[in-house]
């Protein structure tokens, strides 16, 4: 079987890592080609060491559609895939017009809360709904293409399908996962000078940052010993910089910038913080239960489908600043307790969230697919 799997970019992102390390654990039955579009390369030197194809379009221009499509076709001519497996807004819309011109099935792929009703508050504060109400009508236009999706948890998988009228047994759920392998136990620091919270995943204001940033500068007035890292890149990190330099903690709250398997920073730390707004089903989060470091999150849904309340993480309502405060002082005062959890949530994950199963999973349904064999009473 031979598979494209098409991106915007190899940027350092969720999905983009995610296909990366699935794709890696795949048999020698399958080839694969992962076929991105537009600037972005941070992980391009780790899919080559994984030994992986990797073809850039190179298309000029944000939104050069059109250009894309053609390259893309010439691609799958030369080619010949058996399938296409598209991932990301703009590359969903390329691979589905380029699917249906040249015959070759595509699968597409549901990554985020794309149509969520915070997604659709936030699009309208920010005067962009008119934009947004453009993409949805493509992306529900063109949804007919795809002959399966996958979903990377259940309640993505009917927000989205709700969205786009894709009826529930064409769509199969497989979480992401991760290299258990690469993960040591993580244990806590021997100091108690300080007291790191720490963030990894892109600056944008959806991920909760802004609230989160709110009430470390309350806390740190209450507990000096309290330090915030944040690692990641992306458009927001002006806005934190800007209330860092205000509330003067810039000693103690800091953006590192971008880093590669930023999940090695969980080690650095006594907390990891997950307060977004809305997500597909977090890698990030994923990797803090691998690791067994103590967790925060916001109980969306896509969260609550990987950790359980007081059992292997704090949850807090989303955007409710005093929630989030009092789980993070709980998280100071009642540390032991929360080593213990942190412990429950590794155990967890270990069993669901190995990338050899979940690989195989993906393989499979992609083989049952090209074989016409999928069996639709196992799709939700």
């Amino acid at each position: 079987m031979k598979v494209f799997f098409t991106l915007d970019s190899l940027a350092l992102g969720g999905t983009e890592r995610s296909t990366l390390d699935i794709v890696s654990k795949f048999s020698k039955d399958t080839t694969v080609k992962v076929v991105y579009f537009y600037p972005g390369d941070d992980l391009k030197m780790s899919y080559q060491k994984a030994g992986i194809a990797l073809h850039d379009v190179q298309v000029k221009g944000k939104k050069n559609y059109i250009s894309a499509i053609r390259s893309l076709i010439k691609l799958i001519k030369k080619d010949k895939p058996d399938i296409i497996v598209s991932s990301i807004a703009r590359a969903d819309l390329i691979s589905r017009i380029a699917g249906l011109i040249t015959g070759t099935p595509v699968i597409g792929t549901f990554v985020n809360d794309t149509y969520g009703s915070i997604r659709i508050q936030e699009q309208k504060e920010r005067k962009l709904y008119l934009k947004f109400l453009v993409y949805w009508a493509l992306d529900k236009w063109t949804a007919l293409i795809p002959k399966y999706w996958i979903s990377n948890c259940k309640s993505i998988a009917y927000s989205n399908g709700k969205a786009l009228a894709i009826r529930a047994k064409k769509t199969q759920v497989i979480y992401r996962g991760r290299d258990t392998d690469q993960f040591e136990s993580w244990a806590p620091s021997s100091t108690a000078e300080q007291f790191k919270f720490v963030f990894v995943g892109r600056l944008m204001e959806r991920k909760g940052l802004g609230e989160l940033l709110d009430v470390f500068i309350v806390l740190k007035k209450k507990y000096p010993h309290i330090h915030l890292d944040i690692y990641g890149a992306g458009g927001f990190g002006k806005q934190l910089l800007e209330k860092i330099e205000a509330a003067g903690v810039k000693e103690s709250a800091i953006l590192h910038g971008s880093v590669l398997n930023g999940f090695k920073k969980l080690y650095q730390a006594h907390c990891f913080m997950f307060p977004s707004w809305y997500e597909g089903f977090s890698g990030s989060l994923v990797e803090a239960m691998i690791a067994g470091i103590p967790i925060i999150a916001s109980n969306i849904t896509m969260n609550m489908e990987a950790v359980t309340d007081e059992k292997t993480a704090l949850v807090f309502e989303v955007k409710n600043t005093q929630a989030l405060e009092a789980k993070m002082e709980r998280m100071i005062l009642e540390y032991p307790q929360m080593i213990e959890m942190g412990a429950r949530a590794r155990k967890e994950a270990l069993e669901r969230f190995d990338i050899k199963v979940i690989a195989n999973q993906y393989e499979q349904f992609l083989k049952d697919v090209v074989n016409k064999k999928v069996n639709q009473n196992h799709l939700i």
